[in-house]
């Protein structure tokens, strides 16, 4: 517990996916793919209690498996497609506080983001320290740079989605960045709410981008596969 501060990982992780079935315990190089942020948060320096939000026995199991506390099961209202992230957040922190535990900081982990690793979340808590920020989001900068993205009009005419020239070399380009949803870290005070929008944190941790995948498709899986194994 350096900094004299008490961290709680939150790793939210609902029954139901549509695009791939059970996608939160999926084999990725034989291991759940819930597995790797647990097991990340079990090895940062600073983490003092994995806790894994889920409505699904299986994931429970496999999360009590690899070594996180699942002290509850999330309620169905919390867990279908239009449940917001934060609610779930609140929830688990209220039921963390029933046990009789208060935590200082709060570390919000994807289980869909398998290549974040220990370091990243053990920079990150630094940087939101020695900032002395309440809240803080992972970054990477984008593949896919908006430069050269376009919408349609009605009419099936492009329009620029930034207002500058595109007719610039690649290597020229303004860097942008994307919210990539491996880590959030919010101070647990009053500004924590059911109104907090998690991916306007506005302190950034930036990440490699080799470390951004996030598992939505089976394509995803592949790419995680490959770059896993040659870690």
């Amino acid at each position: 517990m350096k900094y004299n501060k008490k961290f709680l990982a939150i790793i939210p992780a609902r029954a139901g996916s549509k695009g791939i079935k059970d996608k939160n315990i999926i084999s990725i190089n034989g291991k759940p793919l819930i597995a790797y942020s647990i097991e990340a948060a079990l090895k940062s320096k600073y983490i003092d209690k994995v806790v894994v939000t889920t409505d699904g026995q299986k994931i429970a199991s496999v999360s009590k498996k690899y070594g996180a506390e699942v002290p509850f099961i999330r309620p169905s209202y919390l867990a279908s497609d239009k449940s917001k992230t934060i609610d779930t957040v609140m929830h688990c922190i209220d039921e963390v506080k029933k046990l009789g535990e208060e935590y200082d900081y709060m570390v919000l982990l994807q289980p869909t983001q398998p290549m974040r690793e220990a370091f990243h979340i053990d920079e990150a808590i630094e940087l939101i320290l020695e900032k002395d920020e309440e809240a803080l989001v992972s970054i990477s900068k984008v593949k896919e740079h908006p430069v050269l993205m376009r919408t349609i009009d009605e009419d099936g005419y492009c329009k620029n989605l930034l207002n500058v020239s595109s007719t610039v070399r690649r290597q020229d380009f303004p860097e942008f960045y994307k919210v990539n949803g491996a880590i959030y870290i919010n101070k647990i005070n009053e500004n924590l709410n059911l109104e907090t929008s998690l991916n306007d944190n506005k302190l950034t941790y930036i990440m490699d981008e080799n470390y951004d995948v996030d598992i939505d498709e089976m394509l995803d899986v592949h790419i995680a596969e490959i770059l896993l194994k040659n870690r």
